[in-house]
């Protein structure tokens, strides 16, 4: 039980990455102040309050991205605050006010109230992502090695309007500008596409991308992603936030595939499912390429293979009732 006797802050705690972080984080004993846009949404906060532990040491506190000093009370008295607050999904109208500023200015407030906090808190761990370090126009392909020294170039992001890209590479700029001015100990975890089981009861936008591909789709994209469970990226936030020497940023990728690679292994799995046969488009494919797993090693994180983290998301969903009732043959 490391944790008990310490009280630590989840931001955007009814999130994917944050649900099950407040389930290890309770797990490991200890007391969890969680902020949720609305604590009386029962999508929001009903899964979380079954977690084992829930009862005694998980405390909700009502909190908004976008107003000034909503994070105080969550983060006043903590030993620790995991900001995992940051909206994640394509169909955008407008970008700036829903992913840009959600991502900038609400990363900068829980900083400011972690920084007037800040005699007691010992670290912050920031959600940042693989978003925010591989889009520079540098060549990725299978000889390239992508690590922690690679930043996303906003310039670039702009012109592709690739603007989740963008608000995650703008929200860790703003991050470690701020926190070296304020002398606050952050990490940053930048993971890649998270899927493996679902705690909440909404899909979130990287199992959407699993339940796509069961769900009738005709076409599949041509892109090649990382992939990396959810529980690994979790514990990789209280690894991150336990371990002394841990500093920096820490890419968390199993492994990079193309989409026709992830239809092979879900055809594998579940031999009589309907799956696309067809690329989106008639180009070559996108090139895979490597992320170094160097740096990773020392939060102790043995990642669970993505076969199956796969097999995980699809009966999550199926659970869920996100996709019809492929049948496994493992």
């Amino acid at each position: 039980m490391s944790g008990a006797g310490k009280t630590v802050c989840v931001t955007g705690a009814s999130g994917y990455i944050a649900s099950w972080l407040v389930k290890l984080l309770l797990e490991r004993g200890y007391a969890v102040k969680a902020s949720v846009r609305d604590p009386k949404d029962p999508k929001k906060t009903e899964h979380l309050l079954k977690l084992e532990g829930a009862k005694e040491r998980l405390h909700l506190f009502k909190a908004n991205l976008l107003e000034d000093g909503s994070f105080d009370a969550a983060v006043e008295g903590c030993d620790g605050v995991f900001h995992t607050a940051s909206p994640f999904y394509h169909n955008v109208t407008d970008p700036q006010a829903e992913l840009i500023d959600p991502a900038v200015k609400g990363t900068l407030n829980v900083l400011g109230s972690c920084s007037k906090a800040s005699s007691s808190i010992k670290r912050v761990v920031v959600t940042s992502s693989m978003a925010a370090v591989a889009y520079n126009g540098r060549p990725r392909n299978p000889d390239v090695v992508v690590d922690e020294t690679w930043f996303s170039d906003p310039d670039l992001c702009k012109e592709s309007k690739a603007w989740y890209v963008l608000s995650k590479t703008l929200a860790e700029e703003a991050a470690w500008k701020f926190t070296k001015e304020k002398a606050i100990d952050m990490v940053t975890i930048n993971p890649a596409m998270v899927i493996g089981p679902l705690l909440q009861p909404t899909l979130n936008t990287s199992a959407e991308a699993i339940a796509n591909l069961l769900n009738g789709s005709q076409t599949y994209s041509n892109a090649s992603f990382g992939w990396v469970n959810v529980k690994d990226v979790a514990n990789a936030h209280i690894q991150a936030f336990e371990i002394p020497s841990a500093n920096g940023r820490y890419c968390l990728v199993e492994r990079v595939v193309h989409y026709s690679e992830m239809l092979e292994i879900l055809r594998k799995l579940y031999p009589s499912s309907h799956l696309p046969q067809k690329c989106a488009d008639g180009k070559p494919f996108v090139p895979i390429y490597h992320v170094s797993k160097e740096k990773v090693k020392s939060l102790g994180i043995d990642y669970i293979p993505l076969e199956q983290s796969i097999k995980e998301t699809v009966e999550s969903l199926k659970e869920k009732n996100f996709i019809g009732g492929a049948s496994s043959n493992m």
